[in-house]
């Protein structure tokens, strides 16, 4: 009995050792901003404020600004990713629509252009152009009008090139 007693005493004082020793570890980001565990102090060219945990200290360091936004970017709630999803899938579905809008725009001026084209052939070809008024008669262009409207077709088609 009294033996067995003996090796938990020993067993106990070992543990204790340890228990010691691993609380007066340093811990603390070398330059790559990886954690290093060491028993000794760390390099003096490692900063003050790289250092998260050092002996007598009751708390740990505050880690520096960089490690904690990537801890708390990998940390991030389900919720906050949900979030972060939907508002990509908006700006996205935003971008998309712009797109589809500045597309459908440029195919209208695309089709504006060639009817000005064929308009401008058909005044400059010298055959007659009639129209229709509001009272439903048919009068044709004359030669001011003719002038008035191959110039009007030049500014748009001038348009169209830019």
């Amino acid at each position: 009995m009294n033996n067995l007693f003996r090796h938990t005493f020993v067993a106990a004082l070992i543990c204790m050792g340890f228990a010691g020793a691993a609380h007066a570890q340093y811990v603390w980001l070398d330059d790559r901003g990886v954690k290093q565990f060491s028993d000794m102090p760390p390099p003096s060219s490692i900063p003050a404020s790289r250092i998260l945990k050092q002996p007598g200290s009751s708390t740990p360091a505050a880690a520096p600004a960089e490690s904690v936004g990537s801890e708390a970017k990998s940390q991030m709630t389900t919720a906050e990713k949900n979030a972060e999803f939907r508002k990509r899938q908006t700006e996205r579905a935003e971008k998309e629509r712009k797109a589809a809008e500045e597309a459908k725009i440029a195919s209208e001026k695309a089709r504006n252009c060639e009817r000005a084209q064929e308009y401008y052939r058909a005044l400059e070809s010298g055959e007659r152009i009639s129209r229709t008024d509001k009272n439903g008669e048919r009068s044709f262009l004359s030669d001011e009008q003719r002038a008035k409207e191959v110039r009007e077709s030049r500014r748009v088609l001038d348009e169209c090139k830019s």
